[in-house]
């Protein structure tokens, strides 16, 4: 994976980086799961997988590659990566059907595809977006969860404690990056 641009430092891509080695890891989990004939365990750990990997596609595809696709350059690109997503998604339902035959190959393609992400798409973002396009892509909501009424702090809060309350607040916890 790209450690060498500085394109995961952009909070947005550095994010999606996480999230791709913690697929991979959960690829890997699996696969010595399903070799050891660990059916049970199997099925668990590619619910995690599928758990880390659909919130991360449409994260993708609801973000960077939004923003990317509005440049004719990207666009054919950005929709084929969007055509492995499904892509992905259907070997991943052969498998929740309960044929490991394919898992080798699936998680041959989701390395490929990620490959594809981080040493492609992710640096050409990075010297292709303008500043005010960063700064759309980490204030959408869409993308980053938050309402747009709520200060990230109350969110931090809320999800803390179980409830909003906009005047208390935890000056000793950190503002989250954006």
């Amino acid at each position: 994976m790209c450690s060498y641009c500085g394109c995961r430092d952009v909070v947005l891509i550095g994010q999606l980086t996480a999230e791709h080695e913690a697929v991979v890891n959960a690829g890997g989990l699996l696969q010595r799961a399903v070799a050891a004939g660990e059916t049970h365990r199997a099925v668990r750990l590619l619910e995690e997988l599928e758990s880390l990997l659909h919130p991360h596609t449409a994260l993708e595809e609801r973000g960077l590659f939004a923003e990317l696709r509005q440049d004719e350059v990207f666009t054919e690109h950005v929709d084929r990566l969007c055509g492995e997503h499904r892509d992905l998604d259907e070997r991943l339902a052969v498998c929740r059907g309960g044929d490991w035959s394919g898992l080798e190959a699936l998680l041959f393609a989701l390395r490929e595809h990620i490959e594809k992400e981080e040493n492609g798409l992710f640096p050409a973002a990075l010297t292709s977006l303008d500043g005010d396009q960063w700064e759309r892509l980490h204030e959408d909501p869409a993308v980053t969860g938050t309402p747009q009424h709520a200060h990230p702090h109350d969110q931090d809060h809320q999800h803390a404690h179980g409830h909003d309350h906009p005047h208390d607040h935890d000056s000793a916890r950190p503002q989250a990056q954006v």
